[in-house]
């Protein structure tokens, strides 16, 4: 006896996917609209929109794990696969993203915190 599923559970699991990405990205498009909404009636009222998020804390925060993630995983990889510059590319990616956001953050000392 062979193990074929349905052709009705293979039209199911293949909606199921397309219906949860639409779905998600009309929750974001209206996300969206209501906050770039939000946004303009806060500066016709003469309110100043905060900034969400620090980019320099962020920054710092992310360089810092992806840093140690990437360092993590090249030592993983050059020890159980060798100088493989393939399976190296696992960790030092990683690795060199961190440095490029601790590169950011270091370098954006000097300018003054709005």
């Amino acid at each position: 006896m062979e193990n074929i599923p349905s052709q009705a559970a293979q039209v199911l699991i293949t909606v199921i996917p397309i219906v949860g990405i639409t779905l998600g990205s009309v929750v974001v498009f209206f996300f969206l609209l209501w906050r770039h909404k939000q946004m303009m009636k806060m500066i016709e009222k003469g309110m100043r929109p905060e900034r969400p998020v620090d980019l320099r804390t962020f920054s710092l925060i992310a360089g810092l794990v992806t840093s140690g993630v990437g360092l993590v995983l090249s030592v993983f990889f050059l020890a159980a696969a060798g100088t493989s510059t393939y399976s190296l590319l696992g960790g030092l990616i990683p690795l060199a993203i961190g440095l490029s956001l601790l590169a950011f953050y270091i370098l954006n000392q000097n300018e003054p915190r709005r």
